[in-house]
């Protein structure tokens, strides 16, 4: 069996872009305004990858697709573990 170590690993990410919050509310935006449910059409995006969940209404695909999507699960993460302290 592999030898599993036991330290604790850091993952470190790249924080040069723009704060993905603000992408969002957008992406949020445009996807109510063409009657969708955000949060439905973001999950299925997150967890599958298809881009195809997000409207393309106000390019809101391509906004969100300049982020990978551990970056968009960390921000909303984030906001979550805020609300709740």
């Amino acid at each position: 069996m592999a030898n599993v170590s036991q330290e604790t690993m850091m993952f470190k990410r790249n924080r040069e872009k723009a704060p993905v919050e603000q992408t969002i509310r957008e992406v949020c935006v445009a996807l109510e305004e063409k009657g969708y449910n955000p949060k439905d059409q973001l999950v299925g995006y997150l967890l599958s990858g298809d881009p195809t969940y997000i409207t393309s209404h106000k390019d809101a695909r391509n906004k969100l697709r300049q982020y990978e999507r551990y970056e968009l699960v960390e921000a909303l993460l984030e906001s979550y573990l805020a609300s709740i302290r």
